[in-house]
């Protein structure tokens, strides 16, 4: 596995954060992603890490996320 792959996923009003496995956090805007901002807690916490834990699949809203796209988002494009 590599460094960007992630144990844990948390969410609060207004950020998105992965746990990564060599304890680093990502943390971005809940705002980037339109589709969890709009779900409940509870959809957003019924997550699957997918890939070798490189992904992070929300099978009750259709949505997947990479790890690493969370590091490299266009602000002109963001992550839909």
């Amino acid at each position: 596995m590599n460094g960007l792959a992630g144990k844990a996923v948390h969410v609060d009003d207004q950020f998105l954060h992965v746990d990564l496995i060599d304890g680093r956090r990502i943390s971005t805007p809940l705002s980037w992603y339109p589709t969890l901002e709009k779900a409940s807690i509870a959809q957003i916490k019924t997550y699957t890490l997918i890939c070798d834990a490189t992904g992070i699949e929300w099978e009750s809203l259709d949505y997947h996320l990479s790890i690493e796209a969370m590091l490299n988002i266009n602000l002109d494009n963001k992550a839909a």
